[in-house]
């Protein structure tokens, strides 16, 4: 039986302040994103407003629920969530919804179940079990190529919906994985890798590659040991160049036009404020408009005649910045990084190998979305369409996140063994 007072005061109550206070912070903006005056009240069930309301207090019964939960249900039936998610992932294929270009959604009724988003936790539960369940070294081929394989598997069938953001959070959780012992080698590697990307759409494949090739000669005719470099030099030149071809070829052929429109307005290659570059311009326009104290609540212009795209979702920031202005986006932010901070500190104190793994899961995931959906708004990153986590509007992801954060609480309240 679990100690229902002894769970009372284990639970970590400033993190679900934190959550709770961005849950109404979301629920606000949402209320000022879509104001309908037909429908003015903040609870109106006509209103996505007044649905996110329904939302927010079934994800609160959901996390009550997950913490009276005995923690170990989490990890023993890890396989079993996983599974049902890859199931869920393949049936939206066959039944989903196409909804902006992605069939990603199956409806149940009114409501649209997003599989992806729940797809997150049910990976993290998975890669958490694996590794604190096995003898081998987070060094091994085997141990590495089995997470990528787990973290590749979901990414795949999500790619295929095509949902390049979602597919991208999975990228996220190499920071567990670093923090249980893969070498830092493979964070250089992939900082490196992302650099030459960038490069590579930024400038011609022949002239990067001659620039290449010139920079690693000259790296040889400097270095003392000359002879002794060589071999390893070579095979990065080799490897480069095969990347840099990888790159042109997937982005010509892999990615939709629409995405490679948003990557060339990110990277100044295309001026277009009325297409492509519409969605960023008008968001930038938003929230510089907030000034320092912002335009006050239900009186932003910008989201008030429309002109930000998907403003109650992905571009729920732009709300923030327009009607709160620099000192609210602050607040926002100052918010993030304290719980983003607080569940690293609750991972660090974990006495299971399950749980820290698992903290870091949550930790890499919310800092994914927390960064490139702030970035995308002001026009640091391109427009991937994530949520901001517990302040977008939307069932399953405010349900996927919450999930994902109380099971990290319940974990945490059992760390002193209260059973």
């Amino acid at each position: 039986m679990i100690n229902q007072r002894s769970l009372f005061f284990n639970v970590d109550w400033i993190l679900i302040l934190i959550y709770l206070c961005l849950c109404v912070i979301g629920w606000f903006n949402i209320h000022a994103a879509v104001y309908d005056p037909l429908y003015p009240g903040i609870m109106d069930m006509n209103t996505n407003y007044g649905k996110q309301f329904i939302f927010i207090v079934s994800a609160i019964i959901l996390g009550a629920v997950i913490l009276l939960l005995d923690s170990k249900f989490f990890s023993t039936f890890s396989p079993v969530f996983y599974g049902i998610t890859l199931l869920l992932l393949i049936a939206v294929l066959i039944v989903g919804r196409n909804v902006g270009g992605n069939q990603a959604w199956i409806p149940i009724g009114s409501f649209r179940l997003q599989p992806s988003e729940f797809a997150k936790f049910s990976t993290c539960l998975l890669l958490a079990h694996y590794i604190s369940s096995t003898n081998l070294k987070m060094h091994e081929f085997k141990m590495i190529g089995i997470c990528v394989l787990i973290l590749l598997i979901p990414t795949s069938l999500i790619m295929l919906q095509p949902d390049t953001g979602s597919a991208l959070t999975f990228t996220s959780l190499i920071f567990a994985l670093y923090r249980e012992g893969l070498s830092g080698y493979v964070l250089v590697i992939g900082t490196i890798l992302i650099a030459l990307f960038i490069l590579a759409l930024v400038i011609n494949k022949f002239i990067l590659i001659g620039i290449i090739i010139c920079l690693s000669v000259l790296v040889i005719m400097l270095s003392r040991e000359s002879r002794k470099y060589i071999q390893p030099i070579a095979v990065s030149v080799v490897v480069s160049i095969a990347f840099i071809f990888c790159v042109n070829f997937a982005y010509q052929n892999i990615l939709q036009s629409h995405q490679r429109n948003r990557i060339d307005v990110i990277l100044g290659k295309l001026d277009d404020p009325r297409g492509q570059g519409y969605n960023l311009n008008q968001s930038k326009i938003a929230i510089g408009s907030g000034g320092l104290w912002g335009k006050g609540y239900l009186q932003g212009t910008q989201t008030k005649y429309d002109f930000v795209p998907e403003q109650s979702t992905d571009f729920i920031f732009c709300t923030v910045g327009e009607e709160w202005g620099f000192a609210g986006s602050l607040v926002v932010i100052a918010l993030y990084l304290t719980m983003l901070l607080r569940i690293v500190n609750i991972a660090e104190r974990q006495r299971s190998s399950f749980s820290r793994i698992y903290g870091y899961g949550v930790a890499s995931i919310l800092f994914f979305h927390f960064f490139i959906n702030i970035g995308m708004t002001i026009g640091l990153v391109p427009v991937i369409g994530i949520p901001l986590p517990f302040l977008s509007y939307g069932g399953s992801s405010l349900w996927s996140f919450t999930i994902l954060l109380f099971i990290l609480l319940k974990l945490d309240s059992n760390r002193m063994g209260v059973i």
